[in-house]
């Protein structure tokens, strides 16, 4: 994890002079017995610091606990309460407003944080500052830019997806197991009543044994270039820096198309 942690200085910041910052948000909680407890993290931090590199932004680093209460039946998994997850995201926009930084990108690694599409949602009524990414619409189109042969439906957690990205990303996290926890159960109508307990015996609904590392790249392709749109919503700043290069952009803060 150190990798993805941003090692920025205030000096780096300062040169940087990004009017926007990307929050990765993951958790602690189970993902079957060949994969970290941090699967989310790792996941929502590789995604953090692809578009922090691709469009210049300002990196923060993860929420590493939150909302993870459908998991708690299975060892390992520690979460926060839905208030406690709000009012972290209130504090941290806060802070960054406060500091000159008026936007922020908050990258979801973990679907049962449903509490955030409320915070952002108030965090907009005064105008367009906070994106919740990635949005379902983006996930759905990297899985076809991917060629991935599992469905949302199917492929739910820790399958292939997720396994792709972290056999890009991180191979060395993926138990040599993982292709054997193949686990199906794409109907699940009382999640929040049952928890994933209710639905799969080894903590995986999806088929990891697709997963490719390839696909991984491609899913983090395709997402990185899903995020230009967030950023468009964006009141412009004044200049911004593109993929790759520090200097002064035209005002919409955004790279050219490559």
């Amino acid at each position: 994890m150190h990798d993805l942690m941003t090692q920025a200085t205030t000096a780096d910041v300062r040169a940087r002079g990004s009017a926007v910052a990307v929050l990765p948000i993951g958790s602690f909680e189970q993902h079957g017995d060949h994969l970290p407890l941090i699967t989310d993290t790792v996941i929502a931090s590789l995604l953090a610091r692809r578009i922090a590199d691709d469009y210049g932004l300002f990196l923060l680093p993860p929420l590493t606990i939150s909302c993870s209460h459908e998991h708690a039946a299975m060892p390992g998994t520690v979460s926060i309460s839905a208030t406690t997850l709000y009012a972290l995201v209130n504090d941290v926009w806060r802070s960054l407003e406060a500091s000159g930084v008026p936007g922020l990108i908050i990258v979801n690694g973990h679907g049962g944080n449903y509490v955030l599409g409320n915070a952002v949602q108030e965090l907009n009524v005064a105008g367009a500052r906070v994106a919740l990414f990635p949005a379902p619409e983006d996930r759905r189109q990297a899985r076809v830019d991917a060629c991935l042969e599992s469905s949302s439906d199917d492929d739910m957690h820790g399958g292939e997806f997720e396994v792709s990205l972290l056999l890009h990303g991180a191979p060395h996290l993926v138990g040599s197991g993982i292709a054997d926890s193949d686990h199906s159960a794409p109907s699940r109508p009382h999640l929040l009543t049952l928890g994933m307990a209710g639905y799969t015996n080894n903590g995986i609904i999806g088929r990891p044994s697709l997963a490719t590392a390839a696909k991984g790249k491609a899913l983090l392709d395709s997402l990185s270039d899903a995020a230009r749109a967030h950023l468009a919503l964006f009141p412009p700043p004044s200049t911004a820096a593109s993929p790759g290069d520090s200097g002064a952009q035209e005002a919409d803060g955004l790279p050219a198309d490559e």
